[in-house]
């Protein structure tokens, strides 16, 4: 198992991008006009479009699977607490923490948080990896 401790943290930045959204919307086919259509979406609350909220959790699996812990890390389970919106050209920080080692199992149990540019915590949850 790669080299870790409870406690360690990894985080990286992404920024939610038109490009991101509509290859998101063509290969899940969730085509919904909030993620897609700016005057559907001025009328509605978020008065914006806003990235699927899958999308976000998705850029947690980018960094467990290539960056950290890294390559060959399958995910076993993730939890997703969906607490704010995030629009298109937010800069979102992606965070892990180790909570637990199960060094039996070659498994890890990591806090995931996802932060807009103001800090506010757009997703939170916990995650549980076997390490590659």
């Amino acid at each position: 198992m790669t080299t870790v401790s409870v406690g360690d943290t990894y985080a990286c930045e992404f920024e939610i991008t038109e490009e991101m959204v509509k290859l998101f919307a063509e290969a899940t086919g969730d085509r919904n006009p909030i993620h897609l259509d700016e005057s559907y979406a001025k009328g509605t609350r978020f008065k914006s479009r806003i990235a699927h909220g899958m999308l976000i959790a998705g850029l947690i699996s980018n960094v467990l699977g290539t960056q950290y812990p890294g390559q060959g890390t399958v995910y076993l389970s993730q939890t997703l607490n969906f607490k704010k919106p995030v629009y298109l050209g937010d800069r979102v920080k992606v965070a892990l923490e180790i909570l637990t080692i199960l060094s039996e199992k070659n498994r890890l149990r990591l806090k995931t948080v996802c932060q807009n540019q103001t800090a506010a915590i757009v997703l939170d949850g916990e995650a549980e990896v076997m390490v590659g």
